[in-house]
């Protein structure tokens, strides 16, 4: 680990789904929904979605250490966008800092997902492709959620 780098990081993942955009909000929205696709086997997870609101998420590293991700909800569009802040901590030290906007746009009769994340990831605990990925894995676990409504 190097003490007290920052890297930044900008990406954007797109992702089309053929159900509408209130199928696909729904699954963001609704705390079982989200925890079949986002969540997985986190008993502790907890959603309170609404501006304001807080959603926590437990995991562990390939070596064991416990990740916890806390995100607050702040800008809420029915069927249209969430944007929401991410602060990850593992290993007892905060990791990352993110802001994530989501879009739901219609796209015929389906519906065109856009994520935008910005990250400051802090002393080389998380890494920017490592954050692109696991980004890419939930979002394809939704579009498997939404295939089996």
């Amino acid at each position: 680990m190097t003490e007290n780098s920052v890297k930044h990081s900008t990406f954007t993942l797109e992702r089309t789904y053929s159900s509408s955009p209130a199928q696909v909000f729904a699954a963001w929205a609704d705390r079982d929904a989200k925890a079949k696709w986002y969540a997985g086997r986190d008993d502790a997870y907890t959603l309170d979605f609404r501006v304001g609101g807080t959603e926590t998420a437990h995991g562990r590293t390939d070596d064991g250490a416990e990740l916890v991700a806390e995100s607050v909800y702040h800008d809420i569009r029915t069927d249209e966008r969430i944007v929401y802040s991410t602060a990850l901590h593992g290993r007892g030290a905060l990791a990352t800092v993110s802001l994530t906007t989501v879009q739901f746009l219609p796209d015929g009769t389906g519906t065109r997902l856009v994520l935008t994340e910005q990250d400051t990831f802090l002393d080389d605990q998380e890494q920017p492709e490592w954050r692109h990925e696991g980004t890419e894995t939930w979002l394809d676990a939704l579009g498997r959620h939404l295939d089996q409504l």
